[in-house]
């Protein structure tokens, strides 16, 4: 048996000595992590997993009762600002926010929850800046899972009307188990809703006045684009997502198109960083996916967001590669075998002129372009999954095991160039973000994966730290009250139990998580992942 195998079935540990081992699912958002951990490992070095993993330490435990506000002593608190570390002190938390970071402070009226970091490291909590759990059946399990890895705050990249309508309202499902909302979009910007000019400033218009905070993109005729974008400005939104295939990355850049999600998919990154990008663009198909035409046929929206059109096209979004026509891959095959690297940091300059942000989501590609991983066919992660939506993985993974092995090495050269291109970016200074698509109906989709491929990519411990935490709030406007443990913030934090600078694995670490002031520690976010995990089974 192989060390990641032994490392996915060892029962959880319990150095205390104060609780019994849970049922097998007790282990799942460890072993997922485990999984990440032995991934990365490979990944990065080309060789077996070496890294000795151990249990957890017990958890902090409260020395004064469970009420607010809170003081946790002895910890290093971790800066990615400009990666200092403040050794022994605590952290206060009152109402919510941060109110002081420094020697012990006197804890005033009786009540104060104090409890002993023991020596532990934190650092701000984890943002997710690209998910869809709102669009999961099982939503409110994803998202206690999600906290569970450090995640305190999320970027929801569709928002369908019935969903904006419930935030407004105040009906999203959002407490002390989950992460908090940072923004949501609207409908995505396709076909259906956007055929014309007239049409997508319209629809913009629209998502504005339902409250979305930005406009996602994926696919649009190309005059239509540069309007949507020019628009979207006017009304004071950011704008960005995939990039359509008659639009290059530097076209839509140089455009003030804000940000790219999983590096705009298609070929097109990939033509743009090719010695033969001239060549290469005369022969490429940009034609839209879905025929602009759809744009003008009554209830096309609603049909191919029914039930049924979902259903059978769910294992096409599991891995939308499974879908390339021969001839895009023969493009796509050329131009990965001609990157060149000074056009991808000439690329790169033109990104970071423009102020371009990337959330690449390396862990779902990954699940896209090495989907025959042998991690992925018994991965801890499909436990959480619906038995339908486990049958559609399994049917999509076969489905990519037959393919020829031709087309497969095509697909890893696609994520290890991917993995290259997210280095070259970073090493140009480009801003990158954590995101990981997910959680969804591929295992991978969580963020102990997300760091090990930045990592993978050449970031440091502390880039990626970044990434998650000080790169968010920037991207947000947010920076005074989020992406640090300071005086001010919100109390939005983690605590570890090993040093986030000295290895990027450290991140997964967990051993408690503050959202809002809330104090969890792992035991009781991992009891929280069990009862709404049984609740679904159950269901």
């Amino acid at each position: 048996m192989s060390t990641k195998m032994e490392l996915t079935m060892t029962p959880q540990q319990n150095p205390a000595g104060d609780e019994p081992a849970g049922p097998t699912r007790r282990t799942l958002i460890k072993n997922i992590g485990y999984v990440a951990l032995a991934v990365g490992a490979v990944a990065a070095s080309g060789g077996p997993l070496v890294s000795s993993l151990t249990g957890q330490r017990p958890s902090p435990r409260s020395t004064a009762g469970d009420a607010r506000p809170v003081r946790i002593d002895h910890v290093t608190v971790v800066d990615p600002r400009d990666g200092s570390k403040h050794v022994d002190v605590s952290v206060f938390v009152r109402g919510g926010k941060i109110t002081s970071v420094g020697g012990t402070p006197d804890s005033g009226a009786s009540g104060v929850r104090v409890i002993d970091g023991a020596s532990r490291f934190v650092v701000p909590g984890y943002n997710n800046m690209h998910t869809h759990v709102f669009q999961e059946t099982r939503s409110e399990l994803f998202m206690a899972t999600m906290l569970r890895e450090g995640t305190t705050g999320m970027r929801h990249m569709a928002g369908p009307d019935a969903i904006l309508q419930r935030r407004a309202e105040g009906r999203v499902a959002l407490g002390r188990d989950t992460p908090g909302l940072l923004a949501m979009a609207g409908a995505i910007l396709m076909p259906f809703n956007s055929p014309t000019i007239e049409r997508v400033r319209h629809e913009i218009n629209r998502q504005k006045a339902l409250g979305a905070d930005f406009i996602k993109l994926i696919m649009v005729e190309r005059d239509v684009f540069f309007a949507a974008v020019s628009w979207a400005h006017k009304q004071g939104m950011s704008i960005g997502g995939h990039l359509p295939p008659s639009i290059t990355p530097s076209e839509a850049s140089d455009a003030g198109y804000d940000y790219l999600e999983h590096l705009g998919t298609s070929a097109n990154i990939w033509i743009e960083t090719s010695s033969e990008r001239s060549a290469l663009r005369a022969i490429a198909d940009t034609s839209l996916a879905l025929p602009n035409v759809l744009g003008h046929v009554p209830f096309a929206e609603q049909l191919f967001s029914s039930e049924i059109v979902t259903k059978a096209t769910a294992t096409t979004l599991l891995n939308p590669a499974l879908s390339d026509a021969p001839e895009s891959i023969s493009v796509l095959q050329r131009a990965l075998d001609t990157f060149d690297e000074g056009a991808a940091k000439s690329l790169s300059a033109t990104f970071v002129k423009n102020g371009t942000w990337q959330t690449p989501t390396l862990s779902r590609l990954r699940t896209e372009y090495r989907m025959d991983a042998p991690e992925y066919k018994n991965h801890p992660w499909l436990q959480m999954l619906s038995p339908d939506v486990q049958s559609n993985f399994q049917t999509t993974r076969t489905a990519f095991l037959d393919l020829p092995q031709a087309r497969r090495n095509a697909y890893h050269q696609y994520y290890d160039t991917a993995l290259k291109l997210v280095g070259i970016m970073h090493g140009a200074g480009v801003p990158i973000m954590t995101g990981t698509d997910g959680p969804g109906g591929n295992p991978g989709q969580d963020m102990p994966s997300e760091f090990q491929e930045l990592a993978a990519a050449g970031l440091t411990p502390l880039d990626v730290l970044r990434a998650t935490t000080t790169a968010p709030a920037a991207f947000l406007g947010r920076s005074e009250r989020m992406g640090a443990v300071a005086p001010g913030m919100v109390a939005d934090f983690v605590l570890l139990d090993g040093d986030p600078l000295e290895g990027v694995d450290n991140l997964s670490k967990i051993s408690a998580v503050v959202n809002s002031g809330n104090y969890h520690t792992v035991a009781e976010l991992d009891e929280t992942v069990d009862r709404l995990l049984a609740a679904s089974e159950a269901s």
